[in-house]
């Protein structure tokens, strides 16, 4: 596997993390509740471990497996993770990859993939991982569409170098045809433009609910100094969206009542532009149906049929698994 060095850098580790040969007696501390273990042989404080979100808790997880063997190349999830893209929950397992004349197999939870394919492997601050590319594809062709959708989309804003035709030729040359059509759909989708994992997410369950394409990321001017970008705009419609209804007020941002009075002036000021500006969130997403109801309720009609299979298997998939929000603007 060829490896390139790269101007990209690493999410560092969210948590401090210990080898055991560092710490006396860590059972003790263990009992105490001092200390968690993240797997064997590496240990981090409790409650630090306690105050951070699952997909942060997985970031670690994949350093701590780095910091006992630092020549595993992480795959998959675990690269994306290191990335910086989403990762929706915690997936637990950390994958890696082998030469071919190894044997693919789960061993203390490190999930070892081995492949006869050329892979584009970068190294960033000594560590080997796959090229965002690389990671793309892999969730793609091995996660719901959904998740391989916001993955995509990610790793293309995280590498102005890799486009979606690259995606879809790294697709259809691995040797291996297992996955290869469910990686289809996200891979010919993907785009810069979405900004988040939410937006992304949103951008498909709008196409399975029937409903056309929104144009991403459109900017209304309403005085010099005043500029609004939109998630999504449907023109035919005169309506735009916007992802973000369960974080934007929960107080992570800021002061929920401050921040509700200035999506209202925002909102209003994009009524000067168009008829209508409806907010959802990941629950109306994930479940799909009250985003139904709300695109339908703002006058946005669908001119394709529901892909019914694609929504009930995402909603078991990502119903209360929100990847790590952004703030919002």
């Amino acid at each position: 596997m060829p490896l390139l060095t790269s101007a990209l850098t690493l999410q560092p580790s969210p948590i401090s993390l210990l080898r055991v040969d560092d710490v006396p007696h860590p059972e003790r501390a263990v009992a105490r509740n001092d200390l968690v273990k993240v797997r064997r042989g590496v240990y981090a404080p409790a409650e630090e471990w306690r105050s951070l979100p699952p997909w942060t808790r997985y970031l670690a997880q994949v350093h701590a497996a780095l910091l006992l063997h630092p020549d595993l190349v992480p795959s998959h999830e675990s690269a994306v993770a290191l990335h910086g893209g989403p990762v929706f929950g915690n997936p637990g397992v950390v994958h890696v990859l082998a030469p071919a004349t190894g044997a693919s197999r789960l061993v203390s939870g490190v999930r070892t993939h081995t492949t006869t394919d050329h892979r584009a492997l970068v190294l960033i601050s000594g560590i080997a991982v796959s090229a965002p590319a690389e990671a793309a594809v892999d969730v793609a062709r091995a996660r719901h569409p959904a998740i391989g959708l916001a993955v995509a989309d990610a790793m293309l804003r995280r590498d102005d170098t890799v486009s979606r035709e690259e995606l879809a030729r790294i697709n259809a040359t691995r040797s291996s045809s297992r996955g290869r059509d469910i990686a289809r759909w996200p891979l010919s989708r993907a785009t810069s433009l979405a900004e988040t994992a939410f937006e992304s997410v949103s951008r498909g369950v709008i196409e399975w609910l029937g409903f056309s394409a929104p144009e991403l990321q459109k900017t209304f001017v309403t005085q010099p100094d005043e500029v609004d970008r939109v998630d999504f705009v449907w023109e035919e419609a005169s309506l735009a969206g916007e992802a973000d209804g369960d974080f934007k007020f929960d107080g992570r941002f800021g002061d929920a009542a401050t921040l509700l009075k200035q999506q209202r002036s925002r909102d209003a000021r994009l009524r000067g532009h168009l008829r209508a500006v409806a907010h959802w969130g990941w629950q109306d997403t994930t479940t799909f149906t009250p985003l139904r109801t709300l695109l339908h309720g703002a006058g946005l009609r669908a001119t394709a049929p529901e892909n019914s299979a694609a929504l009930m298997s995402m909603r078991r998939v990502l119903v209360g698994r929100a990847p790590h929000p952004t703030d919002p603007r």
